[in-house]
């Protein structure tokens, strides 16, 4: 929603000064221009990027733009399930919790959270590493060297996105000048026609410019921050999980893991001890 509301600031704030110093908004369009900055940048975009990036990056805009996936409630819920997880391996043994983590689909404590079922990158992060206590006899400090190890993989891959628009927002005050030298180059081609012919051509090789500046720190520079906070917010999930597993291993009672989990994220988004409290006993 800021992102939206955001747009719309930057967009009225120099459209509106613009007409108020006597500009006519008309003249700032100029469809060639906007195909050679915008369709350079986004072939540059290709040419820079595995397919496999470019689909992640296009999967995680909706989320910049929209607001991120990750949200109290959703918190609430990865805590309550941690929870879960490790009451019933107190209670019944590690190994009771097998079946579970094996085909959480089908299993009764991930289907009581099926928000956090919707995320395959979560659910595999955090079977994975339960399938790890429950077949080994690692270390607690071996253990928590190793999630520290896959969640920086983690945030370097989430960050991808954000470095490849970032890349876009450098370039594109590059093509704007490119299309300005294009532009440059026909009104070179009309010396001798009419004055307001040349001044007219002059005037839209300079919107090449102005629009290649004004969408790199408008627009996509401001995405690219956008994306980098995004996947700091969900890499929060990880050390979230990674927090309740180090301590689960190093003897703690499940209310203790999972409020060592809680203490790891951001004011803003954390729980109360008493909105977990009373979470967890409504499960």
């Amino acid at each position: 929603m800021l992102f939206i509301i955001g747009f719309v600031v930057v967009t009225l704030s120099v459209a509106g000064g613009y007409v108020m110093h006597g500009g006519i908004l008309a003249v700032l369009w100029q469809p060639s221009e906007f195909i050679i900055i915008f369709g350079a940048a986004f072939g540059a975009f290709l040419i820079s990027n595995s397919m496999h990036l470019v689909k992640e990056t296009g999967k995680r805009l909706p989320r910049a733009i929209f607001g991120s996936a990750t949200n109290e409630k959703l918190y609430l819920d990865l805590l309550g399930l941690l929870f879960d997880i490790f009451n019933k391996a107190r209670r019944e043994g590690m190994m009771s919790i097998e079946g579970d983590i094996e085909v959480p689909a089908e299993s009764g404590l991930f289907t009581r959270y099926p928000a956090l079922l919707k995320d395959k990158r979560i659910i595999e992060f955090l079977t994975d590493n339960l399938r790890i206590m429950t077949t080994s006899n690692m270390a607690p400090h071996e253990i928590e060297a190793m999630i520290e190890s896959e969640i920086e993989t983690q945030l370097h891959e989430l960050s991808e996105p954000s470095h490849a628009v970032h890349r876009v927002a450098d370039g594109l005050p590059g093509f704007g000048i490119v299309a300005a030298v294009l532009g440059i180059v026909i009104t070179m081609q009309k010396l001798g026609g009419p004055p307001e012919a040349l001044g007219q051509s002059v005037a839209a090789a300079l919107i090449g410019t102005f629009v290649g500046i004004f969408a790199a720190y408008g627009f996509i520079g401001p995405m690219s921050n956008r994306l980098a906070e995004v996947a700091e917010e969900e890499i929060k999930m990880f050390e979230c999980i990674k927090a309740a597993i180090v301590a689960t291993s190093n003897g703690l009672p499940p209310q203790l893991a999972v409020e060592f989990a809680r203490k790891t994220l951001y004011s803003g988004d954390r729980p109360s001890f008493s909105e977990l409290d009373e979470h967890i006993r409504s499960r």
